[in-house]
């Protein structure tokens, strides 16, 4: 028994160090968060308590409406578009095409690019005057397809959303690794049975990926969830605040001094990502750790 008390007090020791960096920078800051979105505070004086008068206003302003949405919908096309994309990718790749590693390499570059370089890069793409996107269409004769893409109302935020999920990258990496280490057995035994390369992917590969496949899906729905640098390079949530989402939101009333606002978009933000991603463990299955 006092072995087993031994190694108890060892692991709480061990733990310890963690738990108290884990409770000063984030259990800490989020009560503190949650206290201030239920007070007035320009970052000046002292805060006063405003009850439900921030949640109220919020939930009262399109734009924070609109913003709510964008970022649900990143999150899902993150989830149910990008990751698809990059198993889809690993899949392939672990047929060891000739040439594989390099564009295993290739599809992984722009994850070392920072995400304000490339927001950079695709702005000049996007360029009415000088853009790359209307030089291609002009040269195909489909100059009448040309568009200010990032100033449109109605292709602003498919503009900034189309770009981000193809760079898939990252979730390829975790997923091919996964995808390797699966036993060459099973597709030897169903060579012999006869089975196609898809249905080989279909019944042996995803269903024995389905952990990195559900860990990618989560990873990229808070990735989804917590955008900003993308949007704020590329249109500042504009045109008419058609591409805002939560981050640029709060962020601005930060600008506006508006602290408590900022607390209680901040907490929402908080509370919606959890739904989404409890949603999903809920639905699709969750990683066996």
């Amino acid at each position: 028994m006092n072995v087993k008390r031994d190694e108890k007090i060892g692991v709480l020791l061990f733990l310890l160090p963690v738990l108290i960096l884990f409770i000063a920078f984030f259990v800490y800051p989020v009560i503190y968060l949650i206290i201030m979105s239920f007070n007035k505070w320009s970052g000046f004086d002292a805060p006063v308590f405003a009850g439900l008068a921030n949640y109220i206003k919020i939930f009262t302003d399109k734009v924070f409406i609109r913003s709510i949405t964008n970022n649900i919908i990143w999150a899902l096309v993150a989830g149910f578009v990008q990751v698809p994309l990059a198993v889809l990718t690993a899949i392939l790749l672990s047929y060891k095409p000739r040439g594989w590693k390099v564009f295993r390499t290739v599809y992984f570059f722009p994850q070392v690019i920072s995400g304000v370089a490339l927001a950079t890069l695709w702005s000049a793409v996007y360029n009415a005057q000088y853009g790359m996107l209307n030089g291609i269409l002009r040269i195909l004769g489909l100059g009448h397809l040309e568009k200010n893409w990032l100033g449109s109302l109605d292709t602003a935020f498919p503009a900034v959303l189309i770009y981000w999920v193809f760079y898939v990258g990252y979730f390829m990496v975790i997923v091919l690794a996964d995808i390797q280490s699966i036993p060459e057995d099973y597709y030897e035994a169903a060579d012999i049975d006869g089975a196609s390369r898809i249905r080989q992917s279909i019944s042996i590969t995803v269903p024995l990926a389905k952990t990195s496949i559900v860990t990618c899906m989560l990873l990229a729905m808070i990735n989804g969830m917590r955008q900003f640098e993308q949007v704020y390079m590329l249109t500042n949530g504009g045109p008419s605040n058609r591409t805002s989402v939560m981050v640029l939101y709060l962020y601005k009333e930060m600008q506006n001094y508006a602290y408590g606002t900022s607390s209680a978009a901040a907490v929402v933000l908080i509370c919606v990502g959890t739904i989404v991603i409890l949603t999903l463990r809920n639905t699709i299955g969750r990683p066996n750790y």
